[in-house]
């Protein structure tokens, strides 16, 4: 039997006790039941929340953490970093990538991502030609994502031009170029993969790499149920060079220029005025906030106080995965938020006063919306994700249930989610992934070969 008794389960109304859980073969939640009785033969667990949702992750730069900590002669920046991601970036073979892309899925399993969308946009070989196969590199997401069972959101990118006004790109982003009818060739080859546990959307990189022809273009051309996201106001420089390009700031070009609204993620979003904080908030977008790597680069901080206060829907990322945990990126949502506005619980309002929660499930939903899959909910219909917390840690032993979220988020640093199911298959069980030793093993022999080169 496909199921699971949980004393204290977190469902979109709140903690609610006695929850019985079951899910189909393919992988689709079929019952949840507070107030239960406990099934003969079924297997219980103390603490169950519902897998959380990683909306944005360039996959190959997990190989790439901790290796750009030594200053260079001059300040360094987003702009210095990317120099070297781009040299990184530049061998990296269709077999490398699905090896270090498995390490990167099996380890945001484990602490507690079960969902994540691919913001995909090494495309070609190291010569800037096609592969036979032009998804052959995005294929190699996806087999990465069954050999860990993470489900995934594929977003082949748009990447044209390496600046404002279609400026030819740079010989370091030759493996990126695509164009709309590329993008939607990789879309159309990804089809046959589509199922419950991996949907395909695309992805405009920025405005500095697609112009708002292509953009609407491919909006156009992409089933309307599919999601679309885009890099945006992530640096001081962009919003400078958009200025001097448009005369407008990114935010509010791209609202002038395409039709914005649920379907899209705007990936950081860092630098907004009021005027398009207020018109994010009320476009029904996603915020995409990756707040480990926008601190690792530099970026700066979201408005995020004023983004809630308007009804903002956000969900968080681990995008250069400098980390792999929810945990980190919410707590370090909150804190740059305390640091800037030097006092606490910015994640709070009148009518919901429990920051852990806000944070967990406004993240849920978002990230959920962004995916484009029926995830982010224990509830039926939706996928079967969710996360068994170790109710015999110090820091949730005896706890009550609405204490649970407050101690995940903000104590401590040890990994407290022990189990966890993703569409309907137990992937992490006692804090290990089912496939740990093979994937590391795969993950040790492409850093080798990256490392010789």
């Amino acid at each position: 039997m496909n199921a699971l008794f949980a004393r204290h389960a977190l469902l979109a109304e709140g903690w609610q006790g006695d929850v019985l859980v079951e899910w189909d073969a393919r992988g689709n939640l079929t019952r949840v039941q507070p107030g239960a009785r406990p099934p003969i033969g079924v297997a219980r667990a103390e603490y169950v929340v519902p897998g959380m949702v990683n909306l944005h992750s360039h996959a190959f730069q997990r190989a790439l953490g901790g290796l750009t900590e030594k200053a260079g002669d001059g300040p360094d920046s987003f702009w210095t970093w990317r120099d070297l991601m781009y040299r990184f970036g530049a061998n990296i073979t269709p077999e490398q990538l699905e090896a270090i892309a498995a390490q990167l899925f099996s380890e945001c399993l484990r602490h507690g991502y079960t969902s994540l969308c691919e913001f995909h946009y090494i495309q070609r070989d190291p010569d800037g030609v096609s592969y036979a196969r032009p998804a052959e590199m995005a294929e190699r997401i996806a087999a990465a994502g069954q050999q860990a069972g993470i489900g995934l959101t594929l977003l082949p990118v748009l990447y044209s031009h390496s600046g404002f006004g279609d400026q030819p790109l740079k010989p370091e982003q030759a493996r990126f170029r695509t164009d709309v009818d590329d993008v939607l060739r990789i879309v159309e080859a990804l089809a046959p993969l589509r199922g419950g546990q991996l949907e395909v959307g695309a992805a405009p990189h920025s405005l500095r790499a697609a112009g708002t022809d292509q953009i609407r273009a491919l909006m156009a051309a992409l089933p309307p149920e599919r999601p679309l996201h885009i890099h945006i106001a992530e640096q001081q420089g962009e919003v400078r060079q958009s200025l001097d390009f448009s005369g407008r700031r990114p935010v509010e070009y791209l609202f002038d220029e395409v039709r914005i609204d649920a379907r899209w993620c705007l990936v950081h979003a860092t630098h907004l005025n009021p005027a398009e904080v207020a018109q994010l908030a009320a476009s029904g977008a996603v915020a995409g906030l990756c707040p480990t790597t926008e601190a690792n680069l530099g970026d700066g901080l979201f408005p995020l106080g004023d983004y809630l206060a308007q009804g903002g829907r956000w969900g968080i990322g681990s995008d250069s995965h400098v980390s792999q945990s929810p945990v980190e990126e919410l707590r370090w949502l909150e804190y740059g938020q305390r640091l800037l506005h030097q006092r606490r619980n910015i994640a709070a309002t009148p009518a919901r006063r429990d920051v852990a929660l806000n944070l967990w499930q406004d993240a849920l939903r978002g990230g959920a919306q962004a995916a484009g899959r029926p995830v982010g909910e224990l509830a039926a219909g939706r996928r079967a994700d969710l996360l068994v917390l170790d109710a015999a840690h110090p820091n949730l032993d005896g706890v009550q249930d609405t204490d649970v979220l407050g101690r995940l988020v903000f104590c401590g640093n040890d990994n407290l989610v022990r189990d966890v199911l993703a569409g309907g298959r137990w992937v992490v069980q006692g804090g290990r992934h089912m496939a740990q030793e093979a994937v590391e093993r795969g993950y040790r022999q492409a850093i080798q070969q990256l490392r010789a080169n």
